[in-house]
């Protein structure tokens, strides 16, 4: 749960941005988008791999 201290006098806007703030480093949203479908570990693995050789690509035409 969080939680966010609002100070006397504190606008609520600002307390409410830092309430996203916080929201946003817990990783809630990103989670959720992940569990909604399944994908097989051959398929993530196969993903991280074209990632890899589309960087490595990358790095070699900055050389």
């Amino acid at each position: 749960m969080i939680i966010i201290p609002v100070k006397e006098g504190e606008n609520i806007e600002r307390a409410l941005k830092r309430f996203k703030r916080k929201f946003e480093k817990t990783g809630v949203i990103k989670e959720l988008r992940e569990r909604q479908k399944y994908t097989k570990p051959s398929i993530k693995k196969r993903e991280e791999l074209k990632k890899a050789i589309y960087v490595q690509g990358l790095q070699q035409q900055e050389d």
